[in-house]
């Protein structure tokens, strides 16, 4: 007696037996961007701001000064061990920071008990895309594994003026599948059966996003 889902797969084969290469798709999907940097730049301005993610611009010269504004009254911060040393504010005693390590078999690799001890997180990032707002870390040694960006309440990002692009098949290309890829769209937030918006529920509540230039 055959079993339903041979049933199913012999049906599929019989119907494809005269058409076994499948057809041309219907759409052609767009790969390759044509509108000039400052439009994307502009586009993805625009869908962070609506995902409630908040923009802020710098250069190298001024982006520890804006982080340390963003940091605000944080007591401890935790940095990714191979973040810019340059983009980071000077430390004071109020305020501590916490290389993570990223590897579970390195020291220095913080348990998630520790991570929910600390009140920020600054990253780099790999690519974004402006059609979707979507940005990528793709677990570089300076955005760091996924756990430090899932578990403090406030993710800093750093998002490179040349790491923008407007498609999706063009932020693909940037990716190394080999490593875990995590894909933010503004802070976290879910909705109930009333549609009634709460933040924070599967990762941290406030994004600022900063657009070095």
């Amino acid at each position: 007696m055959s079993t339903a889902k041979e049933d199913i797969l012999g049906r599929i084969r019989s119907s494809l037996s005269d058409h076994p290469s499948p057809a041309e798709p219907i759409r052609n999907y767009r790969r390759t961007s044509k509108l000039s940097k400052e439009a994307t730049l502009e586009m993805l301005v625009d869908r962070l701001i609506d995902y409630k993610a908040n923009v802020f611009y710098a250069t190298e010269e001024t982006i520890a000064h804006r982080i340390d504004e963003l940091l605000q009254d944080a007591s401890r911060y935790v940095v990714p061990v191979g973040i810019k040393e340059s983009w980071l504010p000077e430390d004071t005693a109020r305020r501590s920071r916490i290389f993570d390590a990223g590897n579970l078999k390195k020291a220095g690799t913080l348990s998630t008990r520790e991570l929910d001890s600390v009140n920020a997180v600054v990253t780099n990032s790999t690519v974004s895309c402006a059609e979707t707002g979507t940005i990528f870390l793709n677990t570089n040694s300076d955005e760091g594994r996924r756990a430090i960006t899932l578990v403090p309440d406030h993710h800093i990002c750093v998002v490179k003026e040349d790491t923008i692009v407007e498609l999706i098949p063009e932020a693909f290309e940037r990716i190394d599948y080999k490593r875990p890829v995590t894909m933010i769209s503004g802070p976290s937030a879910t909705s109930d059966i009333e549609l009634i918006r709460v933040e924070g529920v599967h990762g941290p509540r406030t994004l600022d996003v900063i657009i070095l230039q």
